[in-house]
Parts: structure tokens; C-alpha cells; sequence
């Protein structure tokens, strides 16, 4: 076992503080890596103040991991010492059921296994990037490349498969017309990957408060939904809307703007069901949908497709000691687009 220092929550809302954890030795498929960037992704707060349900403490957040391999064990092929790489929202599946062999590891029909607030198959508690080192299985690290840099890359493990996975999945490209609702760290780059794959980009957000942004981030239209003419003018225009907000929405009024056999994906999941009249889904033949990060094989396109095109996060670095005041700034949509920890401050 390994000491490392790291970020934890000790209890469900309580602030984060500094800490040691143990990380387990290296295995003979495993790799350790030297994380250098941290991504605070939504996701973090939820589990952190238990919004999602009951949680493991001490919770060490953190699934948007990059770093630098500095041990191999003796039965890895694929990466040796000083390689860039990546770690995401998972460390773990059953490797054996259809979703994982079909490259769905995501959605392990035995459950995957979370980079943190999850249990590893020893049953120890999985403790995630806000942390100095991590022990990862060589088969769920990705392989960042040299077109993007470490910090800009961080939340791609999360905030950019997060939305390309459904963007890809849904067809969206060349004559689709796309609505990214919300435009924060998974909107922003919602707009620029589905920019990049073609397809003609609105921005929905409450306001027109970062309009500007959108636009230079690739989107083509910008609307603000706290304006009831937007649903009245976009009424069935779009092929394909990916939701990136955690807060619960009309969705009615957001499968209005949907076109014959349109989708309408949520990737953001707010605390609170949220209620629909089944009217809004059978006029039209439409699709209200979900969709969770992307299998390895599917990050690691992901990861290839924005080195190719220059793709990274828009990101503001931070050091740990404030952490916990970017979780309070993430909350009040004062980021701009995505909070990325330096651990060398850890």
C-alpha cells in the first residue's frame, strides 16, 4: 500500500479538507499514475452532499483524472512509464456480460465500478482524482495525446464523453440541427463537439448572458428559454436536443422544439423526478432518452477526435485549498466553463 495525500469529504455536505488515503500496490495488469489535473465536475457535488442517494465516506471526488504513468506492472502491454494518461468515471466492470463486451462498459449489467464513492471488487471504497496518485487497471486508462495538454484534457473524461457519446450515437453531423440546453462544463462542450461533428448548433440557456461565448465556442444560434417566444419560435426545428442541465425542466415545452422522430437526451440528472405528459412524446414519434459517459473503446475515439481537431476544455486551474469554494461557484454558474485542480497543491 501506498500513502498518498488527497481532497476528501469527510461526511455528506460537509466542506472538503486534506487527507492521506491508501492506495493499493501495483498490480500485475495495473498502472500508477502521477495525477497532475483534476476536473470538478458536477457530479462531484452531488455524491459529496449525498444528493444522488447514500454515499461512501470519506469520499476522495474526482472522475476527470490526468496524469503521467510512473509504474507498470509486469503484465501491462499497452502503456509504459511516463506515457500521458487519462482516468474516468469508471475503474471497473464485470468484463463478462453483453454490455461489456460489446464496448459498454458503462452500462455493466452488473454495475461498473465508480472511480469513487463506489467499491472495488476487494470491497474497499474506490477514492477518486482530488489526490496525488491512483492505482488503475490497465484496461480502463486512456491514452491522452500529445495535441491536448493535461489540463485541458482533464475534463474530457467525463464532461467531453459525457455528450459525445450521445452525439454520436444520435447521428448528429452534417444537415442535423442541434439544441445543447444549458452551457456550463458539459454544455460547453456539447457546442463544441457537436461543431466539430458537423451538425448546425443552438445554444438554449436561461439567459443571453453568454451568448457571446456560445458563439465563439462553435454554436450557430444562441435563444434564452426564460423567454416564451423561443418555444414559440423553435417549435419542431431540431433533430436531436442533448440536456446538460442538472435542474428539472418542462419537458414538454423542450419536446415542443422537436421535430417528427426527434430525441430529446438527458445527460444531466437533477436530484427531483421530474413529471411529462405522455402527449408530448406520442405527437411527433419522439424520443425522450438518457445517456451515460461512453464505454473505453468510445473515450478513447473521443479522446483521438479532439486532439485531431484541437479540441480541450475551457478550463479555470485552481489549487486544492479551493476546492471548496469552487464547489459554491459551480452551484451559482460562476465558472467559466470547467474548475481543473492543480494537485501539485494537494
Amino acid at each position: 500500500m501506498t500513502t498518498v495525500a488527497a481532497y476528501a469529504a469527510p461526511a455528506a455536505k460537509a466542506p472538503l479538507e486534506r487527507t492521506t488515503i491508501e492506495r493499493r500496490e501495483v498490480g500485475e495488469f495495473d498502472v500508477l499514475i502521477d495525477i497532475k489535473f483534476a476536473g470538478i465536475c458536477h457530479s462531484d457535488i452531488h455524491q459529496a452532499r449525498e444528493g444522488w442517494g447514500k454515499a461512501i465516506f470519506p469520499m476522495v471526488p474526482g472522475h476527470e483524472i490526468a496524469g503521467i504513468v510512473s509504474e507498470v506492472g509486469s503484465g501491462v502491454t499497452r502503456f509504459k512509464a511516463g506515457d500521458r494518461v487519462g482516468v474516468g468515471c469508471m475503474v471497473d466492470s464485470c468484463r463478462e456480460c453483453e454490455n461489456c463486451r460489446a464496448g459498454l462498459e458503462q452500462y455493466c449489467l452488473k454495475g461498473m465500478v465508480g472511480t469513487y464513492n463506489a467499491l472495488a471488487e476487494n470491497g474497499e471504497p474506490t477514492y477518486g482524482g482530488y489526490s496525488q496518485k491512483i492505482v488503475v487497471d490497465e484496461n480502463f486508462t486512456l491514452r491522452i495525446p500529445d495535441g491536448i495538454s493535461l489540463d485541458e484534457a482533464a475534463p474530457l473524461l467525463c464532461a467531453g464523453i459525457t455528450t459525445y457519446s450521445p452525439l454520436r450515437h444520435w447521428d448528429a453531423g452534417p444537415g442535423k440541427k442541434v439544441a445543447i440546453v444549458g452551457l456550463g462544463g458539459l454544455g460547453h462542450m456539447g457546442v463544441k463537439l457537436a461543431h466539430a461533428l458537423g451538425a448546425e448548433v443552438t445554444v438554449l440557456s436561461q439567459s443571453l448572458r453568454k451568448k457571446e461565448d456560445g458563439l465563439k465556442l462553435g454554436a450557430d444560434h444562441y435563444h434564452a428559454t426564460s423567454d416564451p417566444k423561443t418555444f414559440e419560435e423553435l417549435r419542431g426545428t431540431f433533430d436531436l436536443i442533448v440536456s446538460t442541465v442538472s435542474a428539472p425542466l418542462d419537458l414538454g415545452a423542450y419536446l415542443s422544439l422537436l421535430r417528427t422522430d426527434g430525441a430529446l437526451v438527458n445527460v444531466g440528472a437533477p436530484e427531483d423526478p421530474v413529471s411529462l405528459n405522455l402527449f408530448s412524446v406520442i405527437s411527433g414519434r419522439k424520443t425522450l432518452a438518457g445517456s451515460g459517459i461512453g464505454g473505453i473503446r468510445e473515450t478513447q475515439e473521443m479522446l483521438d477526435f479532439c486532439a485531431e481537431r484541437g479540441i480541450g476544455a475551457e478550463i479555470e486551474l485552481i489549487g486544492a485549498s479551493e476546492i471548496n469554494d469552487a464547489y459554491e461557484r459551480v452551484l451559482s454558474s460562476d465558472v467559466r466553463y470547467r474548475f481543473v485542480i492543480d494537485t501539485a497543491t494537494i
